[in-house]
């Protein structure tokens, strides 16, 4: 099979990535084999071939956003049939026995591998995963490319949303306003909350007013009133404080970045005491599954361009220096999805 292969991290300018030839892997016992259709593009995908992450193993195929059908099944695989069609996130594999993966919380686990980081992702025709990160998506009535970032910013947000622990009905802020933080309006706006966004970009505050917050404006404007939760998208460190000081006491403040820049709380008492800060660590089956079963409700497509599988190094550029043009961008494995999906 054709695959792109990371072997040693280096700016996407020296082109890290070669498309090789390698033998089709075969599932294992509890492991599925997917044909790929479709994976998305992530900047964490761009973070690892550049080596700000680490890769967890050499000779690495990135690609956290995997679509396909399922190819082949390994021994003792229970509720995946072949030919259904798949979902594969950054959830990769846990160790499945420790008090963490007992209590559903196989996020924290100790031996957490991410798909694309530490065991080999989408970024090729055939991937194989643990039968316990393959999602269904057949119920999802969308284009294929549109179901990509549903793996990665859809599952992650709303992993960001049931942290902040809001009642249905309150308040909570949004800084930054990407793809993930869409799916938390659209999620949001379905649970009755009010919304209100802050963001530098003039089009990302348009983009926020049309899917439905209440209120958009850069993080120097006054809100119109408290908070009862809010979730930080950007990794800059600056904003902590500014978002603790909207939000009421006994409300949280959700940190949604793999990294930040320092943080400082000049006042503990006004803005920090009472308030809780949690933190998105990877993401878990269960809100991956209430997710997708809320995706199966909602129209939550996104604009998508997919780019042929050959070109993938070329989008990866493109996506680094900002001219992805759509919300989101994917790479097509199969020649019938190598064409442009937009809505």
């Amino acid at each position: 099979m054709r695959a792109w292969i990371l072997r040693t991290p280096a700016p996407m300018e020296e082109q890290p990535l070669t498309l090789v030839d390698v033998p089709t892997p075969e599932p294992g016992p509890h492991e599925v084999r997917i044909k790929v259709s479709v994976c998305g593009i992530c900047r964490t995908d761009l973070h690892i071939a550049e080596g700000d992450l680490p890769a967890g193993k050499n000779d690495l195929v990135l690609g956290h956003e995997i679509v396909g059908v399922v190819d082949a099944l390994g021994e003792h695989v229970g509720g995946v049939s072949e030919g259904e069609r798949v979902g594969v996130t950054w959830l990769g594999r846990t160790c499945g026995q420790c008090r963490h993966c007992a209590a559903g919380r196989e996020n924290y686990c100790a031996d957490f591998q991410a798909t694309g980081r530490d065991v080999d992702g989408g970024f090729a025709e055939y991937a194989v995963a643990h039968e316990t990160a393959v999602f269904s998506l057949g119920r999802i009535a969308l284009p294929q490319a549109e179901l990509t970032p549903f793996l990665c910013a859809g599952v992650a947000g709303y992993c960001a949303y049931r942290l902040m622990d809001a009642a249905q009905g309150t308040t909570i802020g949004l800084y930054g306003f990407g793809p993930t933080a869409y799916y938390v309006l659209r999620v949001a706006r379905h649970f009755g909350h009010g919304v209100f966004v802050s963001s530098r970009s003039a089009r990302k505050l348009g983009w926020a007013l049309h899917h439905g917050a209440d209120w958009t404006g850069t993080a120097k404007d006054e809100m119109p009133g408290p908070l009862d939760a809010a979730i930080v998208f950007p990794p800059a460190g600056e904003l902590v404080e500014q978002a603790l000081e909207h939000i009421k006491p006994g409300g949280a403040l959700v940190l949604a970045p793999v990294a930040m820049s320092e943080i400082q709380i000049a006042d503990y008492s006004r803005h920090f005491w009472g308030r809780d800060i949690r933190t998105l660590y990877n993401v878990n089956r269960r809100d991956a599954e209430a997710f997708l079963a809320l995706a199966a409700r909602l129209d939550l497509g996104l604009p998508t361009e997919v780019v042929p599988f050959g070109e993938l190094q070329k989008a990866m550029m493109r996506l680094k220096r900002g001219q992805i043009a759509p919300a989101h961008v994917a790479v097509g494995v199969r020649e019938s999805e190598m064409a442009r999906a937009a809505r």
